[in-house]
């Protein structure tokens, strides 16, 4: 049986995205280049991203093999469905350095995620509870061991000089691939994040510690946006040399 909480927060994620939406359309004012969409899962933000601008090309990374397969099998209907972009699917880890690390697939797939996790949090159990009432499981994901390299590495063996937008959706890790950027903050225009204040997570940082990263290297705030019923914030920061190619 679906997870109700879950389907719940699906339905008015979809009203919230209305509003990142208009928000990016009122300052974007160009045609996008490159966008790195950094937690693809199923193609969510591929969708999101394409449906709604002109995007020379996407790079979307997904980290879980499980999650990657799915994305992988509709990679035809949406080079299809998008045949004036360019769609490139990585199954890739990113983070602050290159190590190995395991995976916490969740069998809601979205949940997944390579942050420690709080299973006595009161967050946790209110997102689990309905799985828990009807099959009475004690494991909510497994472990898979995978390897991490950072977005630094990335760029500079692809020869990337300029990212109009990087996204990262990673359930928590978002700090972690900050750190693996810093090198290459200067070719970055736009970066939109998640950052989640609940205590499902276990974090050794907190949002200061993002913000003074990002304020170091030229990035200032322009978008906060609540998510609906649970302590988690969409965050927009664009790069200070870039900020005559947006509207604000």
């Amino acid at each position: 049986m679906k997870n109700i909480t879950i389907l719940v927060l699906s339905f008015f994620d979809f009203f919230h995205k209305f509003k990142l939406l208009r928000f990016l359309k009122k300052i974007i004012l160009n045609d996008l280049n490159l966008v790195l969409d950094i937690g693809a899962h199923k193609g969510e933000s591929i969708n999101f991203f394409l449906n709604n601008f002109k995007i020379n090309k996407i790079i979307s990374f997904e980290a879980s093999p499980i999650n990657f397969n799915s994305l992988k099998n509709k990679e035809v209907r949406l080079k299809k469905k998008f045949s004036k972009s360019i769609i490139q699917l990585e199954n890739m880890a990113l983070g602050s350095s290159t190590e190995s690390k395991k995976l916490k697939q969740f069998d809601e797939s979205s949940s997944s995620t390579l942050s420690q996790i709080n299973e006595n949090s009161k967050y946790f159990k209110k997102k689990f509870a309905w799985v828990n009432l009807f099959n009475k499981k004690k494991n909510f994901y497994r472990e898979i061991q995978i390897n991490i390299s950072t977005l630094d590495n990335y760029i500079e063996a692809n020869r990337i000089d300029l990212i109009d937008l990087i996204k990262i959706d990673t359930e928590g890790f978002e700090f972690e691939i900050l750190q693996g950027i810093t090198r290459n903050f200067k070719r970055v225009k736009l970066i939109l994040f998640e950052h989640h204040y609940d205590d499902m997570i276990k974090k050794n940082y907190n949002f200061s510690h993002i913000n003074q990263l990002l304020s170091q290297n030229n990035f200032f705030r322009i978008h906060k946006a609540k998510m609906p019923f649970r302590k988690t914030f969409e965050y927009v920061y664009v790069n200070k040399f870039f900020k005559d190619d947006f509207k604000f």
